[in-house]
């Protein structure tokens, strides 16, 4: 089955909210008592929010209308039955605890499994997550395939594991490995898949080992919609069967419903053994909530529980990616250094490529950020060095990441391609004049996840 971006959205709008465009004078005050941190603008600055598509995703009427059958009872919620039946009919797994976000379960899962200098491979672990795994004094320890890193590469499954790598890991370092964690879609090097045979290699060689493995599934449909155009043998595989599949080769999951539960809060942590999800509820009560609500309004859990069977709705699918793909092919064809093939959720440009007289230490991801926020009133997030590198804590230098990236996150049913023209036209204008543009200094950070809080300094205001 061939993937078809050439049709109309599989939708009508019912309901709209107003945005408008700052001009060019209060985008500048703005960004500027921001601390040149696009988190710390107010929404009602931005034009059009490409930041994340975490939460932002536009709900369907069908969701509406389920919310109002919430039930709010502390305990025995009939919204948690609904809830586990969806999360069984497309998961598959009979175990699942709701959590208020997908962090939440992360959290949970961390802290039953892992232990001080424990190490945790994975393909590439994203944000939050190294957030949680060096918060319990271990080590993220990314074994991404190298076609992973090359922008250029035309590789279909550049989200893959390097099993060797992973092989090696377990075997020297079997002792300090409590879980293996594959991502998907890989997030950090542009929303790339992994292939099934990739997944099912991970898993036997975690399994040999007697090391458990855990998907963190936060966008599982948009990877399954992947291995269905791009896998051999899977072409007439429905979505629902291919993503069955993928988790019928691990432990359990980590879930974000505010990726692929097309919702605005919610996540969720499920299992197939009865023992490792009686042990999560240990760590889920005192932290989230009770079993059945954990953390959210039953009107969520109901809505979490519509969104999973409409997020692997094909006509959904093809037109999400497809949209992802129109913008990366406009940018692409005017010379920007995106990543290519696209991914699933979100258009990635390579800040370093873009300004290679900027080095990682001035944030060329940061920098470009900054810029397309004063050209456009567009806000997208720098995945490079701000968000990924660290300082050496001996001698405080900075230690950058192999990729410096940029994410324009495309929020679920929100914008038009008319919005992303719009973008793209500001992309390219950044782009003409990229040699112009200085790098930041950060001049305030947080010891974890600094780029959420941080604060820079333009160089040229030196």
């Amino acid at each position: 089955m061939r993937a078809r971006h050439d049709y109309a959205e599989p939708f009508k709008i019912k309901t709209v909210e107003p945005i408008h465009l700052p001009s060019r004078q209060t985008r500048a005050a703005r960004i500027e008592e921001a601390g040149f941190n696009v988190f710390n603008l107010q929404s009602e600055d931005v034009y059009i929010d490409l930041l994340t598509d975490s939460g932002t995703t536009a709900m369907s009427t069908q969701q509406w209308a389920a919310m109002i059958k919430g039930d709010e009872s502390y305990a025995g919620s009939r919204s948690y039955k609904a809830l586990s039946a969806a999360v069984a009919d497309v998961m598959g797994f009979p175990y699942v605890l709701p959590t208020h976000q997908g962090r939440g379960a992360e959290h949970i899962l961390m802290t039953m499994k892992v232990q001080p200098d424990d190490r945790i491979p994975g393909n590439m672990h994203f944000d939050t997550t190294e957030g949680h795994i060096r918060l319990r004094g271990a080590h993220p320890i990314n074994l991404l395939a190298e076609e992973g890193y090359q922008r250029a590469s035309t590789h279909p499954f550049k989200g893959n594991i390097d099993l060797d790598q992973l092989a090696a890991e377990l075997s020297k370092n079997r002792e300090r490995i409590p879980l293996v964690l594959m991502t998907i879609t890989c997030n950090n090097n542009g929303g790339q898949p992994v292939s099934l045979a990739n997944l099912r290699a991970a898993a036997e060689i975690a399994h040999a080992a007697e090391v458990p493995i855990f998907l963190d599934a936060a966008r599982f449909a948009e990877n399954a919609y992947f291995i269905q155009t791009r896998e051999p043998g899977y072409e007439n595989h429905d979505l629902r069967t291919i993503a069955r599949e993928c988790f019928s080769l691990v432990d359990g999951c980590t879930f974000s419903a505010k990726k692929d539960g097309l919702v605005n809060i919610g996540g969720l942590l499920a299992f197939w053994d009865i023992k490792a999800f009686e042990e999560a509820i240990q760590w889920q009560i005192p932290f989230e909530g009770f079993i059945t609500y954990g953390g959210l309004a039953g009107r969520d859990l109901e809505a979490i529980a519509v969104g999973l069977r409409e997020v692997i709705n094909p006509a959904y699918l093809e037109n999400r990616i497809g949209q992802v793909h129109r913008l990366a092919s406009r940018l692409y064809e005017a010379g920007v250094p995106v990543i290519m093939p696209p991914g699933g959720h979100g258009v990635f440009i390579d800040a370093g490529e873009f300004f290679p007289h900027l080095p990682p230490e001035q944030f060329p991801g940061q920098a470009f950020v900054v810029e397309l926020y004063l050209e456009g009133a567009i806000r997208a997030v720098e995945l490079g060095s701000a968000a990924f590198g660290r300082r050496d804590p001996t001698t405080g230098e900075h230690i950058a990441p192999r990729m410096e990236m940029v994410r324009l996150a495309i929020p679920r049913r929100v914008y038009t391609d008319r919005h992303l023209e719009q973008v793209a036209q500001a992309v390219e204008r950044v782009y003409q004049r990229r040699s112009d543009i200085q790098g930041f200094d950060m001049i305030k950070e947080a010891p974890v996840l600094r780029h959420f809080t941080a604060q820079y300094r333009r160089r040229e205001d030196d």
